[in-house]
């Protein structure tokens, strides 16, 4: 009764927090990703290209680039326009622009995977061959449906359309001023190499990583997970290499191989196959 009369309370007076609900303008730009695919580093960037006065951090990045699980409706319909959202949804056709970042899908099992585990969604003892299947399903306590399916309903409907800019995980880190710039065109912004470059070093791992240790306990995504575990990582592409069963790479590629292989992404299964068989 009470749980109900509380939710009453907040729609009345807009402060439920709308997620996928969220309304949209005309004017607004979605930056968006599958968890674990570089979404929170783009915000960083973002906010630190477009407004470099503020100085983005883990206190004020859902004020700079807002999230919409983070922040109620009434504060959103506040802010200021165009506004800069981030999601991790499936296809909306509501959306009017799109800033979509993706990501090698062996990267992001491996860093979802120490993600749940530092939420304890599933013990520390838990092996990654385990939870390489409820990735595949999609399974987890959010609402954006695999990774595959994720993806490929913005590539698919979305890639030849002015209104929507692909970037790569692994190319903003490899060139990041080249993409960080294709970004700014997006957004209207002029290129500029000194506020590309400024921004890139604000956002950096090693700067995101000693904002965490001291902000995580009052970033939304962070302050109720486990603490001594980081959520910035490694923040590196290709470490699924190394840190990924070669059983698990195939079980991926055997589901998402033909994704992959439209986004660029080289598939490794026959090289393993190969070796296998030796």
């Amino acid at each position: 009764m009470w749980r109900r009369l509380k939710a009453g309370i907040n729609h009345a007076f807009g402060l439920q927090r709308p997620g996928r609900n969220v309304d949209v303008f005309p004017d607004d730009v979605f930056l968006v990703s599958y968890p674990k695919s570089g979404n929170t580093w783009t915000r960083f960037l973002v906010a630190n290209l477009v407004y470099p006065e503020k100085g983005a951090d883990f206190t004020n990045i859902n004020e700079l680039t807002p999230d919409p699980e983070a922040l109620s409706k009434r504060r959103l319909a506040q802010m200021p326009r165009p506004r800069m959202l981030k999601s991790h949804a499936y296809f909306d056709p509501r959306y009017p622009r799109v800033i979509y970042v993706v990501r090698d899908p062996r990267d992001v099992v491996v860093s979802s995977y120490h993600f749940d585990i530092k939420r304890q969604l599933i013990p520390e003892d838990c092996r990654i061959q385990e939870y390489v299947p409820r990735f595949l399903r999609g399974e987890s306590d959010h609402n954006y449906a695999s990774w595959g399916e994720n993806v490929a309903s913005w590539f698919y409907v979305r890639r030849n359309s002015p209104r929507f800019l692909l970037v790569r995980y692994e190319e903003l880190q490899s060139d990041g001023m080249r993409e960080l710039g294709r970004i700014a065109e997006f957004l209207g912004i002029s290129p500029d190499p000194q506020s590309l470059a400024l921004a890139l070093e604000r956002s950096s791992a090693k700067r995101m990583r000693e904002m965490e240790k001291s902000q995580a306990h009052r970033w939304s995504s962070t302050k109720e997970t486990r603490l001594d575990k980081p959520f910035v990582r490694s923040a590196k592409a290709g470490g699924w290499k190394t840190d990924l069963p070669s059983s698990c790479v195939a079980e991926l590629e055997s589901e998402w191989g033909w994704l992959m292989k439209d986004l660029g992404y080289e598939l490794a299964v026959s090289r393993l196959t190969e070796a296998d068989a030796r």
